[in-house]
């Protein structure tokens, strides 16, 4: 049929080899390539899509939206059957390992459950997104970077058609939202290291785009402003319905002592007089701090659907 004839040539993934570019030609060329503006352009689309939504409200949600929740609650499934080990260290438990061995073997499939039969050649494109965006299995860690594996992930699952445009609410809440969950609880299993972490210069230890999203979520809320977001009654009773208070919740959760002093950053933006203002230096932010940043997207993969070659316009 038609549907057959638009699915894109896929080919393997591959690295731009190192050694052969240095680093500031590299970048250079990351910041002009499609995969860069193809990027840039989802994650700013989806940022449109939620903006002034509650996470609680309601939105159409595809076959392709539940088998990607599916995926996830798998993901979540081997958590639990994956107890961490006795070790010396406190960090990084050696568990982690063999909870991501398990996705290593099955990711080809779990992305063959999610598409349909016709786009099958693009799995092993798709899956090695999905298998880098979960963290870092030597190091045992997980930082922005991973987090971004997963928004090429499903960059890529609209590329090919599977997600469609009337997806982008549940894209954020549903697939997105529930990936967050499934993050922190590695994060906490496992007792995963930040990756590449700015300590208390960064935004958060380990995510980034649910902060961009979430207050995109509160632009011209009625009465939650920027300041409030680091009051703990504030943030107890509406968590459920922003990612951003979500986060802070989570940060909270984890750290002690005066917010001021454990997230500096977030503390700062807590000043800035509306969330519009806040959403587009987040997004200034990330582009400068996440996407522009060697040791972060050093390890990001180009193929087939995410191309080094620069945008033709």
């Amino acid at each position: 049929g038609a549907s057959e004839e638009v699915a894109p040539p896929v080919q393997q993934c591959f690295m731009v080899p190192k050694k052969e570019i240095n680093v500031v030609s590299d970048m250079a060329k990351w910041k002009r390539s499609q995969a860069y503006a193809d990027y840039m352009g989802f994650i700013l689309t989806l940022n449109e899509g939620v903006r002034g939504k509650k996470l609680t409200c309601e939105y159409k949600v595809s076959e392709p939206i539940e088998k990607l929740v599916a995926l996830l609650n798998t993901l979540d499934r081997w958590i639990d059957e994956t107890p961490p080990v006795d070790q010396p260290s406190r960090f990084g438990n050696k568990a982690f390992r063999t909870w991501y061995a398990k996705l290593d073997q099955e990711a080809e499939k779990l992305v063959l459950a999610v598409i349909p039969k016709h786009l099958a050649d693009a799995a092993p494109e798709v899956a090695v997104y999905l298998k880098e965006s979960v963290g870092n299995s030597t190091r045992i860690d997980y930082g922005t970077g991973h987090e971004a594996a997963f928004a090429a992930f499903l960059c890529c699952l609209c590329k090919i058609g599977v997600l469609r445009v009337d997806d982008q609410m549940a894209i954020v809440f549903k697939v997105f939202n529930r990936y967050l969950e499934v993050m922190r609880k590695l994060q906490k299993t496992y007792r995963m290291e930040p990756a590449g972490s700015q300590g208390v210069w960064g935004l958060d230890d380990f995510q980034f785009l649910p902060f961009i999203w979430g207050s995109s979520q509160l632009i011209d809320h009625p009465s939650l402003e920027p300041r409030h977001f680091v009051d703990e009654k504030v943030v107890n009773e509406n968590h459920k319905d922003f990612m951003f208070l979500e986060c802070i919740l989570f940060i909270t959760e984890m750290k002690t002592g005066p917010f001021a002093e454990h997230s500096n950053q977030l503390w700062n933006i807590s000043a800035v007089p509306s969330w519009s203002k806040v959403n587009q230096g987040l997004i200034r932010m990330y582009k400068a701090e996440c996407l522009e940043k060697f040791p972060v997207i050093q390890h990001f993969k180009f193929g087939s659907l995410l191309p080094i070659q620069p945008v033709t316009s």
